[in-house]
């Protein structure tokens, strides 16, 4: 089956203009065309399309991405430097996933904490206000 632009955004989440931006910069190899010379694409461009929805979630730059899509050209050869390539932006992604971690931890511990000083269970304390200012 092909679809078209449109129903090919729908399918895939990208706006007209991402999907249009990717076809220009070579990110979708053999891209077909209907009658019309209208954009087309089958089952398996839009299974590459939603792989670079993912590349670009991971962070990769348009050159990564078109350094990715050139060794995915090359085969099977080519899954060793593929597979470092994910590995280096899965620890990105895992490091990410620890920062942010961290920032909600750090969020319910300053949440608690507010609690506690309204509840009157813990005194106030800051380390932007010094304690000398605090007794003036």
């Amino acid at each position: 089956m092909l679809y078209s632009m449109k129903q090919t955004c729908e399918i895939t989440g990208l706006s007209y203009d991402t999907l249009k931006f990717y076809c220009n910069e070579g990110l979708i190899p053999n891209v077909k065309r209907d009658q019309n010379n209208y954009r087309v694409f089958n089952d398996h461009d839009i299974e590459w399309i939603k792989s670079l929805s993912c590349l670009k979630n991971c962070n990769m730059s348009l050159k990564e991405m078109k350094k990715y899509l050139a060794l995915c050209l090359q085969g099977e050869v080519s899954i060793p430097e593929r597979q470092k390539i994910l590995d280096d932006k899965l620890r990105e992604l895992q490091n990410k996933i620890k920062e942010i971690q961290d920032s909600i931890d750090f969020i319910h511990w300053k949440q608690n904490f507010y609690q506690d000083v309204l509840s009157g269970k813990t005194k106030y304390y800051s380390n932007l206000i010094l304690e000398d200012q605090d007794s003036k």
